[in-house]
């Protein structure tokens, strides 16, 4: 498989690092020069872009639902990407349903997809993601269903393509790398067995 331009910039920069750290010297400026007028940006550039691509995470969606959205951020700074629903869904008051998205994910181990609820949805409508947030495990590879929490003392519609939660892909140690270690005791620690309100309200 042939590298794209992304991967080959990855691997230059991490070459030209090695060079510089390895050797213990910084280039001189004719051979940054050369580098900068070979790829058209300056090594800053190359280093801010590189550092982009290195923190980039890929998520593959597949659409198992012809009604199914794709999603996307609204902003590059935004930490989630909005869920729809493929159905229309009446919640009775208090009343709960597991609301399907009919997106499935796959991404990368060490990373889990956080469901939250979106905060204009709870506080203009009401509704709420019942496990906020919900997890999906890496090695999950079913359909996205958002188990969706009526706050109401009214019924609700949530109508075909309406949102109903935002996803957001978070790093995570998952049991693979977790070591669960029995002990006799839990030594004693600055806050001790203080729990619920005992900071204050």
């Amino acid at each position: 498989m042939e590298k794209n331009d992304e991967e080959i910039l990855k691997d230059i920069m991490e070459q030209f690092e090695k060079i510089k750290n390895d050797a213990g010297i910084e280039p001189d400026e004719d051979y940054q020069r050369e580098l900068e007028e070979m790829f058209g940006a300056s090594i800053d550039e190359m280093n801010a872009e590189a550092s982009i691509i290195l923190q980039t995470q890929t998520i593959e969606i597949e659409l198992v639902h012809e009604d199914a959205v794709f999603p996307s951020y609204n902003y590059p700074t935004d930490s989630g990407f909005d869920l729809y629903s493929i159905e229309e869904i009446t919640l009775e008051p208090f009343g709960r349903a597991l609301v399907p998205t009919g997106l499935k994910f796959n991404f990368n181990e060490g990373y889990e997809v956080q469901i939250r609820t979106k905060s204009g949805l709870a506080v203009n409508q009401g509704l709420m993601v019942l496990n906020s947030p919900g997890t999906v495990d890496q090695g999950y590879t079913g359909e996205i269903k958002v188990p969706v929490f009526n706050a109401n003392p009214t019924k609700f519609t949530i109508t075909k393509n309406m949102k109903v939660a935002q996803a957001v892909l978070c790093p995570v140690k998952n049991g693979r790398f977790v070591n669960l270690v029995p002990v006799d005791e839990i030594g004693e620690k600055d806050r001790g067995n203080n729990g619920f309100g005992s900071t204050g309200i």
